[in-house]
């Protein structure tokens, strides 16, 4: 359903009024979560046959004659019988009506009617328990539809109320609680409990909201609801009658068969019949006196019009102004038809059987009739056939040239303007191609010549040193006469083999270029990544260089006792914090330093700059020429794999002292502020005030100047 579980738990356990909810007794639960389950299930089992009837309707023109199969439900007695089993049981009852009509009545009706003699085969009639259920205004059906829509009736006063209206019928008896009802199969005691409750049709308006709020087809299910007057609604038994009463009037439009179906046995056993309980059914459905009839019967009728006029052509003489009847009396009497098999009726004859003789003998005298009229039109028409075959041919060969004649005219009109210019076309282009063919196979020609001439000219220069002058031409000359074929043989081969070798050249050559391509890129972006990496080495070693050499400048030009600036007390722009490497100015943009200024004499801290200025210089020259060896390749060819391993490395070296020598820095201009801190002189500011700041430019905690 896909509803929320708690308001499916409230519905069915609580009952919701005026906004006032109250809780239900089980009974009541129970039947609330009935009435939910019946109207889903009737309402999807609705929907499936629907469709099912939708998709097998097909198409109208061929929906003509359509075969409908109705499995009625059959009798049912339980040791507890309540609202289903007599449901059940009246549609039993109703559908027996209808077979014992169809099937006894009927037909003993229509032997009364055309006045033959016919003894009639007595039946019950089950008319007094269908007048229990639909007999109006106090039937059982109309008492219980009342009281399922009274909010006052009870399951007793229903019990009070039938027994008073329904006692009167013989099939019918009432007792406390409960009622019995005598079928044509056999009596059966039914509960009275909870048949109102049941048998109304109604859904409280908390289950149409729940079935709203679920999932596809519920949701449309309840809409439709919604639509419609839930108080003028009909009861489930009223419409269970409306839809039994509309498959009777259409079984009643229709050729009807009938198969019954007979319990065995009790047990369920197969191949096991009990022969009371089997004579038992057959005596209550009436099964016996139908066989009876059937035997007796007359299976074949016919108008006396319909007989006269498909056996007429059996009687030898002109009875033509004869009656249908007379006529149909004539034919049975000149065939000895015994007449304990057919009656003669008003209207129809009625047969049991015979009619198969007179169908054979039909069939010979029609045959007969279409022999003879065979030879007469052959006779007729024999002599005539020569000439209208010939006739035949003659007309088809003039409609045949008509035709071709039609389409030779048509062709020729569609290709009259297209013809002459498509053929100079064809010649033009042939022309051309004659003409590119002959010069290329005399081009070829030529060039074999050439060479076959060369090659003779160097075998006789060979030959001349053993023969005389004159003896080596003619000998020369007979034997090229000789050996022209096969010189000329050898010549194509070898400059089908040579052409086959250039193009095999041409492709090897493609696939260098493609690689020497593919090379050159790599190496301009391995020069390019190493130029990249070159330039940043230079600048960070221009920067550490930087440090240094304001790191010596502020040494030599000495420490103050708490303030380094100017005459007029401004702090100087080339004091810096070592540790910004990147924001450092460079030795252009620094102004210098006044003389006047206190240089602290310290050895230690002297010595620990230019040990650090050294190896700055040192590691400089170092890593130059390591980045050298790396970067020096071979011009047109790629980086190899161990020159890729060798810049790593040395990238994580650069990177790895870099790192350490920050670290160095940072020690220095921690001893050299300690040492100032702790025994530096004084210098006085242009307003004679003291502040306190330290060596790289930035203020003490007292000072309050800007910082540079």
């Amino acid at each position: 359903m896909d509803c929320k579980m708690d308001d499916l738990i409230e519905l069915l356990s609580t009952n919701r009024i005026n906004n006032t909810t109250t809780p239900l007794a089980l009974r009541q639960a129970t039947v609330k979560r009935d009435a939910l389950a019946k109207f889903i299930y009737e309402s999807l089992f609705n929907w499936l046959v629907e469709e099912i009837n939708t998709s097998l309707k097909g198409d109208k023109k061929h929906a003509r004659h359509t075969i409908s199969i109705i499995d009625i439900y059959g009798f049912e007695s339980f040791q507890k019988n309540s609202f289903p089993q007599l449901f059940i049981n009246y549609a039993d009852q109703k559908f027996q009506q209808h077979f014992v009509r169809h099937l006894c009545k009927l037909e003993q009706e229509k032997y009364d009617v055309d006045g033959i003699h016919w003894k009639n085969v007595e039946s019950e009639d089950n008319q007094e328990c269908l007048d229990l259920f639909e007999q109006k205004p106090m039937g059982l059906i109309s008492i219980l539809d009342e009281g399922s829509n009274s909010s006052k009736a009870t399951d007793e006063t229903f019990t009070d109320k039938i027994k008073q209206h329904l006692s009167s019928n013989s099939r019918f008896r009432c007792e406390k609680g409960t009622f019995r009802i005598h079928h044509c199969a056999g009596e059966v005691l039914y509960d009275a409990s909870g048949l109102l409750e049941q048998n109304s049709d109604k859904l409280q308006f908390d289950i149409i909201q729940l079935l709203s709020s679920c999932k596809k087809p519920l949701n449309h299910l309840a809409s439709d609801l919604v639509k419609q007057d839930q108080t003028t609604s009909q009861s489930v038994f009223v419409k269970f009658k409306d839809h039994l009463f509309k498959i009777i009037q259409q079984l009643d439009n229709s050729k009807q068969h009938f198969i019954r179906c007979i319990k065995p046995n009790t047990k369920q056993f197969p191949g096991n019949f009990e022969n009371g309980i089997v004579w038992e059914q057959l005596k209550c459905s009436q099964v016996m006196d139908i066989l009876q009839i059937s035997r007796s019967r007359y299976p074949i009728s016919f108008t006396h019009q319909e007989f006269a006029t498909r056996f007429g052509c059996l009687l030898s003489d002109n009875l033509i102004s004869m009656d249908s009847l007379s006529t149909s009396v004539a034919i049975l009497q000149q065939h000895s038809v015994p007449t304990q098999t057919y009656q003669v009726g008003s209207t129809k004859l009625f047969f049991q059987g015979q009619v198969d003789v007179l169908e054979n003998l039909r069939q010979e005298v029609l045959k007969g009739t279409h022999e003879v009229e065979n030879g007469f039109l052959g006779s007729q028409l024999l002599p005539n056939s020569e000439e209208w075959k010939f006739g035949v041919v003659t007309l088809q060969s003039f409609v045949r040239g008509e035709n071709a004649r039609r389409e030779f005219m048509v062709l020729k009109k569609h290709n009259q303007g297209i013809a002459p210019s498509l053929l100079d076309e064809h010649l033009a282009t042939i022309v051309h191609l004659q003409s590119v063919v002959r010069g290329w196979l005399a081009r070829k020609y030529f060039n074999h010549m050439q060479r076959w001439k060369e090659s003779a000219i160097d075998s006789s220069r060979s030959r001349r040193r053993s023969y005389s002058k004159n003896s080596e031409l003619k000998g020369s000359s007979q034997d090229n006469i000789q050996v022209l074929p096969q010189n000329v043989e050898e010549l194509q081969k070898r400059v089908a083999k040579a052409e086959s070798l250039l193009r095999e050249r041409d492709l090897e050559n493609t696939a260098l270029r493609e690689q020497v391509r593919q090379f050159e890129i790599r190496m301009s972006e391995y020069e390019n990544k190493t130029k990249a990496v070159e330039e940043m080495w230079q600048s960070q070693m221009a920067s550490l260089q930087v440090s240094l050499a304001a790191a010596k400048k502020t040494l030599s030009s000495g420490i103050s006792d708490g303030q380094i600036g100017r005459p007029d007390g401004s702090a100087s722009p080339n004091y810096y914090d070592s540790e910004d490497i990147s924001g450092i100015p460079t030795p252009v943009q620094m102004t210098p330093l006044r003389s006047g200024h206190y240089r602290r004499e310290n050895g230690i801290l002297s010595n620990t700059v230019d040990y650090l200025a050294k190896e700055f210089e040192q590691r400089k020259q170092t890593f130059d020429s390591d980045a050298k060896a790396v970067i020096s390749a071979t011009p047109g060819r790629p980086p190899s794999s161990k020159q890729i391993e060798d810049y790593k490395s040395l990238k994580k070296k650069f990177e790895m002292w870099k790192k350490e020598y920050k670290h160095r820095l940072r020690e220095a201009k921690t001893t050299l502020v300690n040492g100032e801190s702790g025994g530096g002189g004084a210098s006085a500011s242009a307003g004679g005030d003291r502040r306190g700041r330290t060596w790289w430019g930035k203020l003490s905690k007292r000072g309050k100047e800007r910082v540079v």
